[in-house]
């Protein structure tokens, strides 16, 4: 029987008593107790040892536990400073009222009548007073008071270690104890030593055990290669804060302030609120009367109070715009990978916070086509090879586009929406050419590449399912 040096020096160690606790083996051995649990169970396999695992409960007081063993509970201590009969008022100025009141009730120590609190009768010392005096693991008593924090238990593991009939007549067959060797030297091998060492055994129908290294998450993966490739197609990055107020995520889009997309069942609003920018005035003329682009804006009325208050970002589009208006003059092509809030009820395919990657291109003499092409070019780099598009509706672009991709097993996928910024976006920003706009949710993008039928895996901490996801090279 092929044995490991160590699983022969804890036969050996046996031998003399037939069956220990790990403790005593590992002093024996000069090794730590693990060692010995660990080595007995490899021996077990062979039959050789049988181990049996004990489990003790160990019940300490604590600080509090302490201090009432020695002045008595709560309630014990109240009911002594009655006499008689109290007002409710009276006794809640008992330093130990809050604690004790409760206690007192449960126990039906006392009765409250009409404010008036009573000591019963016949009040007898319960099993958590016991307990206090003679603190015995397991008991009602014991468990009781670990239910309000004074006694602490813990579980001592302990291990009895013994020989089986076969493995005390290996153990007395004579062990060779000497050290294996593992690695051979140069010098052994040439001089021949290396035939009378001990060698260590190896099987080699045994795999060796898998290895992980840290590594990206699988998403964070597909986002930095969304990321490298707008890259390499000449965009830039922005960002901006995850708090904005509504005149950049609504009104500065032109959605007006009665659109129910701003109700609180659609929108994370916040207290806080942030000035409005230098010449918000354009925006607000925008909307009651359309400025000077020919439109009739949405009329009604326009409230500077709201367009102050904050929302967490339901869109990438309020970066956008923002970035714009920084940068008025072409030529442009920027992106942003960002994280959007919505007040979505959570399903496998929808939730409350997401990527989203927005993207604008500026220029002279731009048109819808080339947003179409821009779509086909990047979905087919991500390796959607199918996309079709259907007409969709923005309050802040027109023409406006949903486009889809193709997935076997699911058929058409809508990924975003896209279109031209209106005039009513642009003009108040003293842009003069067309911009294309798109916001593209990444998270389902990702979810489709990798697989996925529920977006909540993509959030998940499955350390498992992270390690074997395929690592994707950018």
């Amino acid at each position: 029987m092929d044995l490991t040096v160590n699983e022969k020096r804890l036969l050996s160690a046996l031998a003399e008593t037939k069956q220990t606790t790990a403790e005593n083996l590992a002093k024996k051995l000069d090794t730590t107790a693990d060692a010995v649990i660990q080595w007995s169970h490899l021996c077990a396999d062979k039959s050789l040892v049988k181990l049996d695992r004990k489990v003790t409960e160990i019940a300490e007081l604590t600080i509090e536990g302490r201090k009432y063993a020695a002045e008595g509970l709560p309630e014990r201590q109240i009911l002594a400073s009655i006499k008689g009969s109290v007002p409710m008022s009276e006794l809640t100025k008992h330093p130990l009222s809050k604690i004790a009141i409760g206690w007192l009730r449960k126990k039906n120590w006392i009765t409250i009548d009409k404010g008036l609190v009573k000591v019963n009768e016949n009040i007898c010392e319960g099993a958590d007073e016991n307990a206090l005096k003679n603190l015995v693991p397991g008991t009602d008593g014991c468990r009781e008071l670990a239910k309000r924090g004074l006694v602490s238990v813990t579980e001592k593991i302990s291990w009895i270690i013994s020989l089986t009939d076969e493995g005390v007549k290996v153990a007395e067959s004579g062990l060779d104890l000497r050290e294996e060797v593992g690695t051979l030297t140069r010098e052994q091998i040439l001089s021949g030593e290396w035939k009378n060492l001990p060698l260590r055994k190896y099987s080699i129908d045994k795999l060796p055990k898998k290895i992980y290294g840290g590594r990206v998450h699988p998403n964070q993966q597909i986002l930095d290669e969304i990321r490298a490739l707008l890259f390499e197609m000449g965009f830039t990055e922005f960002h901006g804060s995850i708090v904005q107020n509504s005149f950049w995520n609504f009104d500065a889009l032109y959605q007006p302030q009665d659109h129910p997309a701003r109700e609180m069942q659609d929108t994370f609003h916040l207290a806080e609120e942030l000035p409005l920018p230098e010449g918000w005035e354009k925006i607000r003329d925008m909307h009651l009367t359309g400025g000077d682009t020919g439109s009739t804006g949405w009329g009604g009325t326009w409230s500077e109070d709201v367009s102050r208050k904050c929302v967490l970002r339901t869109h990438s589009t309020s970066l956008s715009i923002q970035y714009l208006a920084k940068n008025p003059n072409p030529p442009l092509k920027a992106f942003s990978i960002s994280r959007v809030y919505r007040r979505e009820t959570i399903d496998p395919t929808h939730l409350p916070e997401f990527e989203q990657l927005e993207g604008i291109v500026m220029d002279e003499g731009l048109h819808f086509g080339h947003l179409l092409g821009f779509f086909k070019e990047f979905f087919a780099r991500m390796g959607f090879e199918e996309v079709r598009f259907r007409p969709g509706y923005f309050p802040y672009t027109e023409p406006s586009v949903e486009p889809e991709v193709w997935v076997d097993g699911l058929g058409w996928v809508e990924l975003g929406g896209a279109g031209i910024f209106r005039k009513e976006v642009t003009e108040p920003w003293g842009i003069k050419c067309p911009v294309l706009a798109w916001g593209l949710g990444v998270s389902r993008v990702s979810m489709l590449r990798m697989g996925l039928k529920d977006l909540r895996q993509l959030y998940k901490s499955d350390i498992d399912w992270i390690r074997n996801s395929p690592v994707r090279r950018v």
